[in-house]
């Protein structure tokens, strides 16, 4: 882990989701409501869902038509946005990036996504890239090998910030190094390589050769 503060880092490459914001109470919520609805045991759902696409769970769980279940799911999302707010210190954090030198990398669908982002008070950055916007989810690479070369940067010199073990591997995936953020969840969704810190105790610092993140 300490390889990855001080230092350079041509972009850096966020999930959104437990990353930037925490939308798990809504999202749990959400799925739950959809799971009584099919007959599918919640915990279940809920122990598969996070950090992957609404229609790769729906793959998952061998529904019949899971385009439109995951479509149904999202218009279920949009009305519920209830309790979103950003990780601490994520604000602050992302205001001080360089515009393009940093990327958002989601599972959700944009119109989902940008209202996550409005209602934790984020604002979206250049390049954002978004469950449409790719053909494999994560954990495949596609999408952080996406934001990369939309900003211009090679992957193995990018940072990605992940909180779920899909968005972790598909960040190794991709060839960048990871830094895993556990403070939206009470239990860490991962064992191996995660770090407590939040924003509020990392500092970006803009460089000639990058960004380089320092630890209070």
């Amino acid at each position: 882990m300490d390889d990855l503060f001080g230092r350079a880092f041509a972009g850096l490459l966020f999930d959104m989701d437990g990353t930037l914001l925490s939308s798990v109470a809504s999202a749990e919520r959400c799925w739950t409501r959809w799971a009584i609805e099919m007959g599918v045991d919640p915990a279940y759902v809920l122990s598969i869902m996070h950090g992957v696409r609404a229609v790769d769970t729906m793959r998952r769980l061998g529904i019949a038509n899971p385009e439109g279940e995951a479509a149904r799911l999202t218009e279920i999302e949009m009305d519920d946005v209830e309790g979103i707010v950003p990780i601490a210190g994520a604000v602050a954090f992302t205001a001080a990036l360089p515009a393009d030198r940093w990327a958002i990398v989601t599972s959700a669908p944009r119109a989902l996504a940008e209202r996550r982002l409005a209602a934790a008070g984020l604002a979206p950055p250049k390049v954002f890239v978004a469950a449409e916007d790719i053909s494999s989810g994560k954990p495949a690479p596609d999408g952080y090998l996406m934001a990369a070369r939309l900003l211009g940067a090679d992957p193995a010199e990018c940072l990605v910030l992940e909180d779920a073990p899909a968005g972790i591997a598909a960040g190794r995936a991709a060839g960048a190094q990871v830094l895993v953020l556990t403070a939206t969840h009470n239990t860490p969704l991962v064992t191996d390589r995660a770090t407590s810190l939040d924003y509020e105790r990392l500092v970006p610092e803009v460089t000639t050769d990058g960004i380089v993140i320092r630890t209070r």
